[in-house]
């Protein structure tokens, strides 16, 4: 009876490694890749060195309106429209949460604040006024721009999970796990070699970038004591956005 040939470890690596990425796709947008997935459940930790890829493919389709031709207002407003659906909404509704926390009076009260699904005044203005600062920054920033900040503001998510430990015992925070510092540093790198088409703009923008992530998450570990699924959108959209309003100032 001949036994059925062992697994190469490679290729083993390799099929791990697809599955990560395509986990990091269905998290992070709509694409209906689930089936594709293993009948067992994957470590969303695991899965965070390819979220700046992940960002990176939402840059990219985000990207196509800007190459329309007509008054930039409009290819930037249809870039912002094509974000939020391949997305779900998906870091506006963790802004908009993480705002409206900032009524509560302690931590368990912001936490409670979080999970309501309804929104206040302060999670409102947050969608405005980074809606409104996206909108305008693309209206000078080109499709390179729009890419690197996606996939750095992705890679910023994956900062504040390592950084921050999850501010409730359940909930996403607690659920995806605290990634490696192997994971943290191929998404850091993935990030960075996606900023480099965007040319010398794409350090000061990243620095931009980096100082909102360690505002928001100072922000997250004084208010909430630690991070959650809307602390991690939070972060990701406001590294995009700071990253672009940077990339605007600097065209």
């Amino acid at each position: 009876m001949a036994w059925p040939p062992l697994p190469r470890p490679g290729l083993a690596r390799a099929r791990e490694r697809w599955h990560q990425l395509l986990l990091a796709l269905v998290f992070l947008t709509r694409l209906p890749l689930g089936h594709l997935l293993p009948a067992r459940v994957l470590p969303l930790a695991g899965s965070t060195w390819a979220f700046p890829l992940a960002g990176a493919l939402v840059g990219a389709m985000a990207a196509l309106p800007l190459l329309l031709p007509g008054p930039p207002l409009l290819p930037a407003v249809l870039s912002v429209a094509v974000a939020v659906w391949f997305t779900g909404a998906l870091h506006e509704d963790g802004l908009a949460d993480f705002a409206d926390a900032a009524g509560g009076r302690n931590p368990e009260e912001r936490l409670r604040i979080m999970r309501d699904s309804r929104i206040g005044s302060f999670g409102a203005m947050a969608l405005i006024l980074t809606t409104a600062l996206r909108i305008a920054a693309l209206t000078v920033a080109g499709p390179a721009a729009l890419i690197a900040a996606a996939a750095c503001g992705r890679a910023g998510s994956v900062l504040a999970m390592v950084a921050l430990v999850p501010a409730r015992p359940d909930g996403l925070g607690r659920a995806a796990g605290r990634p490696s510092g192997a994971a943290l540093g191929a998404a850091l790198l993935i990030a960075a070699l996606v900023c480099l088409p965007a040319g010398p703009a794409a350090l000061p923008a990243a620095l931009a970038g980096l100082v909102a992530a360690l505002l928001l998450m100072h922000r997250a570990r004084r208010r909430l004591g630690g991070h959650n699924g809307d602390v991690l959108g939070a972060v990701s959209l406001g590294v995009e956005t700071a990253m672009l309003t940077a990339f605007a100032l600097l065209m």
